[in-house]
């Protein structure tokens, strides 16, 4: 195997040469060496081509191959703008009662109930993408064990492989149930006659991949953007919680919070601002930069407001419903469409994360700490988009606004507000001290010095805390493409649809499984075109 292009092999050579950080090497390269090539390229070795002879040879080029896995993780301008890969930042929310998915998209007919198995888009890409992080990793462990290394310096690569590989497989898992499990190299045809796996086999094969991370990688990477133990123990953490297995969440979170390194960000405001990426909240993000090479995100275009003629997308904004379940700072049960909003300060009393998450009528943009365009107005949602009343602001880089393709904000996968969360859900589900419990919600509520919400008083029973901290994830983590896992575990949809979308003058846009929640929908169906390559995988139940 090897890369019959010099121009690359050029670019590969200069990359390493300048000993580039993660971050700047995080470019949309296709890495043709796991295509196959002709045998006799292998008796004589051309001097301007990369073959499986030469390549790779050297800690460096190891480092190259694991960059390329990385790379995986990323959204950017190379792939459609209205569909992402794997996190898409928020627009996993689309598929739930939080956002309105304009347009013809897989996400928005998986919120509507309308998805079939030929649908191509965020449906297709999540698999895709999963596999192409496992097929990139499997062959870096089959790699390196060919190239001389410290043997501490090769502990640590194969451990960040085997994260990857292990968030590949868990994405995978959670997504469309059991998969085909692959642990080495296989060739065109081995890869058509691989039968899935069961859900159970593919969570351990996710869990043991993590350990193996666990086990190798440091406290503290050695470049921002790699993973390290936190990372491993965070993402091992969700497996459980995703699998409802609490009391595995609660051995996990014990160890994370013995490594004694993170805790929550001052600002909630402050999280999803480029001056404090790689804060003492996160434990693993994606990592974006301006500058060449695409190595920035479509965020800003494909769910950015327009002003003037900076038209953006608007792709997912929130709905009604999301904008009615945030609280009144004091407690009051009401909601935001039923209370007197004073237009000259629409978030006066409000749950400070509602002015960090959402553009609210009377609210500025571009402006959220120097008054500028007033939304709606000045600031607007695309034309497109009947959902005009709302729009959304996580993740928007409101100073210095990036070019499309170009934003340079980091995604965070998991931060420590979800291990304090899934400690306390952990607690609630195992019937053991709520009161220990709400003590960590509340911490969620009150810990930050720009979210000071009334505390949720002790005393209460196990069915009413669940409430409360479903609730409080919902509100935390609101356009952070979190909610859609969620909905499926706790087997609410049932009691979210059918959901009626409404415009700004209370028109019906959509109303999303009109006759009720469909189960099947808790598992996304494999895609139809991957069916046609490989008759060895079954479909999910009802699609």
């Amino acid at each position: 195997m090897f890369i019959q292009c010099l121009e690359l092999f050029q670019l590969v050579l200069t990359l390493i040469s300048k000993k580039m950080k993660i971050k700047n090497i995080f470019i949309a390269l296709s890495l043709v060496f796991f295509s196959a090539c002709s045998e006799d390229f292998l008796d004589v070795l051309p001097g301007d081509k990369i073959t499986s002879a030469n390549f790779p040879e050297n800690e460096n080029d190891i480092k190259f191959l694991l960059n390329g896995c990385y790379s995986q993780l990323r959204e950017t301008s190379s792939g459609s703008i209205w569909e992402p890969n794997l996190f898409g930042f928020g627009m996993w929310d689309g598929a739930t009662p939080n956002t309105f998915n304009w347009g013809n998209t897989a996400i928005s007919k998986i919120g509507a109930g309308q998805l079939t198995s030929a649908e191509g888009g965020a449906l297709i890409n999540r698999w895709r993408t999963s596999y192409g992080i496992i097929s990139r990793a499997n062959y870096l462990l089959e790699a390196i064990e060919t190239v001389e290394l410290k043997p501490e310096v090769k502990s640590v690569l194969k451990g960040e492989a085997h994260f990857l590989r292990g968030l590949a497989y868990s994405i995978l898992v959670e997504s469309y149930g059991g998969v085909p499990i692959i642990i080495g190299v296989l060739n065109s045809e081995e890869a058509k006659n691989i039968s899935r796996s069961s859900k159970e086999e593919t969570w351990k094969q996710a869990i043991s991949d993590y350990d193996v991370a666990i086990n190798s990688l440091p406290v503290n990477s050695s470049e921002k953007g790699r993973a390290n133990k936190g990372a491993a123990l965070g993402m091992k953490m969700r497996a459980y919680l995703y699998q409802n297995n609490y009391s595995k969440v609660l051995e996990v979170v014990k160890e994370i919070e013995a490594l004694n390194k993170y805790a929550l960000f001052p600002s909630y405001d402050g999280l999803f601002e480029i001056q404090n990426e790689n804060n003492v909240e996160v434990l693993f993000d994606v990592q974006y930069i301006r500058g060449e090479n695409s190595q920035g995100s479509m965020h800003d275009q494909f769910s950015g407001i327009g002003t003037g003629s900076f038209t953006r997308g608007s792709r997912y904004v929130p709905t009604q419903n999301l904008i009615d379940a945030y609280e009144r700072i004091d407690g009051t049960q009401v909601s935001y469409s039923n209370f007197a909003v004073n237009l000259n300060n629409p978030y006066d009393g409000w749950d400070p994360r509602m002015k960090s998450t959402v553009v609210v009528p009377g609210s500025f943009f571009l402006g959220f700490r120097f008054p500028n365009y007033l939304y709606p107005g000045g600031a607007y949602n695309h034309p497109g988009c009947r959902l005009k009343q709302y729009s959304s602001r996580k993740y928007h880089i409101e100073t210095n606004l990036p070019t499309v393709g170009q934003s340079d904000l980091n995604y965070i996968v998991i931060r420590y507000a979800d291990v304090i969360l899934a400690k306390a859900e952990a607690i609630i589900e195992l019937n053991g001290n709520i009161n220990e419990a709400i003590t960590l919600i509340n911490k969620i509520r009150t810990g930050r010095d720009d979210v000071k919400l009334k505390p949720i008083p002790l005393g209460l029973s196990q069915g009413e805390a669940r409430v409360k901290l479903r609730h409080e994830r919902r509100m935390e983590f609101a356009l952070e493409g979190l909610y859609w896992s969620d909905i499926k575990r706790w087997d609410i949809g049932k009691d979210l649809y059918p959901l009626v979308v409404r415009d700004e003058k209370g028109g019906i846009i959509e109303t999303r499984f009109p006759s009720g929640y469909l189960k099947h929908y808790n598992l996304l169906p494999i895609p139809d075109s991957e069916i046609s390559l490989n008759n060895k995988l079954t479909q999910n139940p009802g699609w």
